[in-house]
Order: structure tokens, then C-alpha cells, then sequence
């Protein structure tokens, strides 16, 4: 559209609140808002960046909704942007969580770093453990990955709580190594007694709950007698640790000094880089932070743009389907009208606090944006998802054969979301004609290769199967059989459905982390057809004696039907189907077989 276009356009319409889109070909390239359509729309003839200029020359079309209230125009363009995600607007994308520590609801509590507690709650499974439950306790969220890695392991110390899974508690006739590394009491194997055990567990509750000398005193102890003992590098790692477990509760800046009338308040930061912009947000109740959390945001840049229409984009797409808090802390104002107006009328106080201890948290917030901006972490975001640790490196399999001829199977490598073709394996299987059982015997193969120490690459942080639940049931049951505990998911192709041991997932089609399943299970699935062709090719059948029938004849036939078996009975016409065989090599064919 240009800009006579646009005039025209806009003198038809009313001097109403209401919401137009700029469409191209049937696509929504931007979504806006406007107390007056007419006024608003008419701006567009003369725009203020060079990127919504370009915006609307690629227009060909203008859609526009008349709502009552500019309220009601502020939620309709949040959830026009939702649906459609245009290019030209900035838009929520995704959202990365930082990492929490749950004691989970069985018998016998373990207790985990997790990024996805409800997740991983509602996906463990029944065993002599017991069953988690919606009834976990969770803490955290903490920024500093590293300090609860260290804390963790301080408490599995002091008190034994088991890290396992429940597959590897299950079912124990002696101690695992953790056991005598002195980090689990065995509770598996009766080697504490449960009470013995809850007690273990009930001090571990405290510390989270605030009580750090529950912590921090049996460490101070053993700091001293090292340094006594004149052991100074045993006693240095206790200081260390000591260091890190007496400011875990001070962890995220000081609390918000709220205000009576504000139970919550929400402070938000905002770094850009490029097109990507990231927005971390804290949430404290009652004066204690009890949220964190980071969210992308695509396409921000413009002139006269930056952290203002981040903000004014955020909070109405955020808070357009959650709670909004008391008060927000902003880094600086989003000069946006309408959003103004809703806040108001819903009672939210905003401020851009210039020192103090709000002032503080707002720089806490922005220190966290930074620490996202400019990142498409695929790896990460899939182990978000998945609520593991890291998924740095996938291992995907799929197998290949002919009707039950010339089966094989795959076994490809992607570290760092890309293929590493040098650990690339595969594997002849016995010819069968089932799936489930083929899957059944590459995996045991890998995990045994594992397990017995015969392969020199590292575990895999994930399994991708190439299929569905069938699938996935047969490659678990393998990893048991063998006792190779590395998570494992499906991937299956008619819906692009991952599929886990327990729930499955239906991400949306442009999700960054779903693509790299996407990749890593394609790959697997050529590697496998590609050797499954070469181990059919080199297979001598009776069609090498058959006269007129070469190698590549041969191999459209095998090709064609499948197996030998498939030729022999095939009839005349479908023989000469096929390119190179004639009447007189059918028959002469159909005479041999």
C-alpha cells in the first residue's frame, strides 16, 4: 500500500476505539490498537520508522475490529498478536525458567534441581519408592544455578537425602555408589531406618524454609576440625561451601519494601540486541521475592522504539490472561496511553523507582535480562521443556528394513543442537518384520555398549526414538533390562508429537526446541534408510542367476517389491512395471523363481 492508499483507506473509518491489521496475501504482518481507527490508521501514510515502512508497502489489505472501549482494543490486540505472532510486532515468544529444588512426595524423598517441578510431579512413576505427587515441595526459583549445585550436594552430605531415580531405587539388593561417597544413607536398601531417614528429610525442609544453620553449623564444625587437623584444603572447600549456603538466603537483593496497600509487586527489566529482546520479571509477596522468570520477545527494533514498546507489548501480553500484581517496578516509562489507562482503571500502581531498594531490584531485573538477550538456546529451551537438567547431547535412533529384510538400525549424535557425524554408529539387527522389537534390540545394543564401558562416546543427555509410544515402550523396557538410566522421548511424525514416558507434548510448530528434535530425528531416520539400501544391495540373491537381470535391475526389483519373496509372487504386469524388465525377463523371471 502506499501512501494514497492509506488516506483513502483511513478516511473511511470511524473515530472509534477499536484494533487493524495490515495484512499481506492473507498473512498478518502488524497488529495495532487505537482510540480513533480514522486518526490512527491515517499516520501509517507517513511513517515513523523505516521498518513499519516497510510494513506497509508490503501491505495489500486492512482489517479493522470496533470495540466499545480503548480497554477492551488494548486486550483484543494482545490476543490478535498471540494468534497470528506478524512479523512487524513485537510479540511474546517464549519464556525460560531458572532453576528450582523439589523434595519429591514419595516414601523416601529425593530431592532434585528442576526447572519443571509440576512437570516432573505429575510424569514419576509408581515404584517401591513411592509416587510423587502434586503434594512435592518445591522451592526456589534461584538465579545462581551454580550455589544450588553447591548446596545440594552440602545437604546430601549432612544428611544423606537420595539424588536417584526411581528407576535405580527400585528394586536394590545393595547400595548404589552413592552410598559410599557418602552422599545417600540407602534408605533403598534399609540401611537407615525411615524415621531416621523423614528426620534427614525435615532438616533439609528447614534450611529451604529459611533456617540456614541447619546447614551452615555442621559445616562451620567441619571447617574447624580441618583446619585443626592442619587438613587447610579440606577445611578451604568448607569455608567455601559455608560462603555459599549463608548467602543462599539472601539470594536476588533485598527484599521489596511494599508499600501497605501492595501484597504484590512485579518489577520488570528489558535488554534488546538486534530483533531479540529479553524481559526478566521478580515477584515478591509480601516483601519476599517469590518468582523469577525471563520471557523473549521478537522483533523489537525500530526508530523512536526500544524498552518503551518492549514493556507497553509485554505487559499487555503477559498480564492480558494472568493475575496483574499491585504494583509494578518498571526500568523506565512505556509511554503507551491506552495501557496506561487499563492499568489505572485496574488499580495497578506503576513506578520507575530512581534509588532505594526498588531501585535495586529493578537493576536485579535488568542484570537477568542481559543475561538472556540475543539467545535462541534451542538445547536449553528443550531441556526446559522436558524439565532436565541440560540436553546438550541427543542421541537419536530409528531402524529400517524390508518387510523384515535387511534390518538395520540407527544411532546419530547432535551435540550443541548440530549433527556430530563422527559418533554416528548403526547396526545390523536380525531380520524381522517388527518395529517394536527391532527398536528393542538397537537399544539394548547401545545400552549395553554403555554400561560395559565398549563405547568410547560420552551418555547422551536424551534418547529420541524415532515413532510413537510402541516405540518408546520397547527402547525403555531395553534401557531397564540393561539398567541405563538416560532419559528417553518419541517423536512421532503424523502430529510431530513428543511423546514422554508419561505425558506428551504439543509444542507449537515454530518452536525453536521442537525443530531441533525435528532435525535430530530426520537424520536419524536417512542414516538408517541409507544404510538399510546398502545392506540390501549387498545381499546375493537368486535374482544374480536370473539371465537379463543386472545390478540395477536387480535393485529396482528389490527395490520395487520389498524381497525376493515379493518378486516371486508378483505377477506379470507388475513385474514389467518395473524400469529395464520386460516380457521375455518377466517371464523369464517368474520361470527361474
Amino acid at each position: 500500500m502506499n501512501a494514497d492508499a492509506v488516506r483513502e483507506r483511513a478516511g473511511g473509518l470511524p473515530r472509534e476505539p477499536g484494533v487493524y491489521q495490515f495484512r499481506a496475501e492473507g498473512t498478518t504482518l502488524y497488529v495495532g490498537k487505537a482510540v480513533d481507527l480514522r486518526s490512527r490508521v491515517r499516520s501509517y501514510a507517513d511513517p515513523r520508522s523505516a521498518r513499519i515502512r516497510r510494513m506497509v508497502e508490503r501491505a495489500d489489505d486492512l482489517e479493522i475490529a470496533v470495540t466499545d472501549t480503548e480497554t477492551q482494543a488494548l486486550l483484543l490486540e494482545a490476543n490478535l498478536i498471540k494468534r497470528h505472532q506478524p512479523r512487524y510486532n513485537v510479540r511474546l515468544k517464549d519464556d525460560k525458567s531458572y532453576p528450582m529444588v523439589q523434595l519429591t512426595d514419595h516414601d523416601a524423598p529425593r530431592i532434585e534441581i528442576t526447572r519443571d517441578p509440576d512437570g516432573e510431579t505429575r510424569s514419576a512413576s509408581n515404584t517401591s519408592g513411592g509416587t510423587a505427587s502434586e503434594a512435592a515441595t518445591v522451592y526456589g526459583p534461584f538465579t545462581n544455578k551454580g550455589r544450588v549445585e553447591t548446596i545440594v550436594k552440602a545437604l546430601r552430605e549432612i544428611y544423606g537425602v537420595r539424588g536417584c531415580s526411581d528407576h535405580k531405587y527400585a528394586g536394590r539388593d545393595r547400595p548404589c555408589l552413592d552410598y559410599e561417597m557418602g552422599l545417600c544413607t540407602a534408605p533403598c536398601t534399609g540401611e537407615i531406618d525411615p524415621e531416621s531417614y523423614r528426620e534427614d528429610v525435615e532438616s533439609v525442609r528447614r534450611f529451604f524454609e529459611g533456617e540456614t544453620g541447619i546447614l551452615a553449623d555442621p559445616l562451620r564444625r567441619e571447617m574447624e576440625a580441618a583446619a585443626q587437623d592442619r587438613n587447610f584444603e579440606r577445611a578451604a572447600n568448607r569455608r567455601d561451601r559455608l560462603e555459599a549456603v549463608e548467602a543462599f538466603h539472601g539470594e536476588g537483593g533485598e527484599a521489596v519494601q511494599s508499600r501497605s496497600d501492595e501484597r504484590t509487586v512485579d518489577v520488570l527489566g528489558v535488554a534488546i540486541e538486534g530483533d531479540e529482546a529479553t524481559v526478566a520479571r521478580l515477584r515478591a509477596e509480601d516483601g519476599k521475592l517469590v518468582e523469577r522468570d525471563r520471557h523473549g520477545l521478537g522483533a523489537p527494533a525500530g526508530e523512536n522504539e526500544g524498552v518503551p514498546a518492549v514493556l507497553a507489548a509485554f505487559v499487555v501480553q503477559y498480564y492480558a490472561e494472568r493475575d496483574l500484581p499491585d504494583a509494578l517496578l518498571l526500568p523506565e516509562r512505556h509511554d503507551d496511553e491506552e495501557l496506561a489507562a487499563w492499568l489505572e482503571a485496574e488499580g495497578v500502581a506503576v513506578r520507575v523507582p530512581g534509588a532505594g531498594r526498588e531501585a535495586k531490584l529493578v537493576d536485579l531485573a535488568l542484570k537477568n535480562a542481559r543475561r538472556n538477550v540475543g539467545r535462541r538456546d534451542e538445547c536449553g529451551m528443550l531441556a526446559d521443556a522436558l524439565g532436565l537438567e541440560t540436553v546438550r547431547r541427543i542421541e537419536g535412533f530409528d531402524v529400517s528394513h524390508a518387510q523384515g529384510k535387511s534390518a538395520v538400525g540407527s544411532d546419530v549424535a547432535f551435540v550443541d543442537g548440530s549433527a556430530e557425524k563422527g559418533d554416528y554408529r548403526r547396526k545390523k539387527l536380525t531380520d524381522q518384520n517388527d518395529d517394536y522389537d527391532n527398536m528393542r534390540a538397537l537399544l539394548e545394543w547401545r545400552a549395553r555398549r554403555a554400561v560395559e564401558g565398549r563405547d568410547d562416546r560420552p551418555d547422551p543427555d536424551l534418547l529420541l526414538i524415532d515413532g510413537g509410544e510402541g516405540q518408546l515402550e520397547a527402547a525403555r523396557e531395553a534401557l531397564a533390562d540393561v539398567g541405563w538410566d538416560v532419559p528417553a522421548v518419541a517423536l512421532a511424525k503424523a502430529e510431530e508429537r513428543v511423546i514422554a514416558p508419561d505425558r506428551e507434548y504439543a509444542w507449537p510448530s515454530d518452536a525453536p526446541h521442537l525443530h531441533l528434535l525435528q532435525r535430530a530425528r530426520d537424520e536419524a531416520h536417512r542414516f538408517a534408510v541409507q544404510y538399510h539400501q546398502t545392506v540390501r544391495d549387498e545381499v546375493k540373491t537368486v535374482l544374480d542367476d536370473v539371465p537379463g537381470i543386472g545390478p540395477e535391475t536387480r535393485k529396482r526389483l528389490l527395490g520395487r517389491f520389498g524381497s525376493v519373496e515379493n518378486v516371486r509372487e508378483a505377477s506379470l504386469e507388475d513385474l514389467q512395471s518395473v524400469a529395464g524388465v520386460g516380457e521375455k525377463t518377466a517371464r523369464t523371471v517368474k520361470d527361474r523363481l
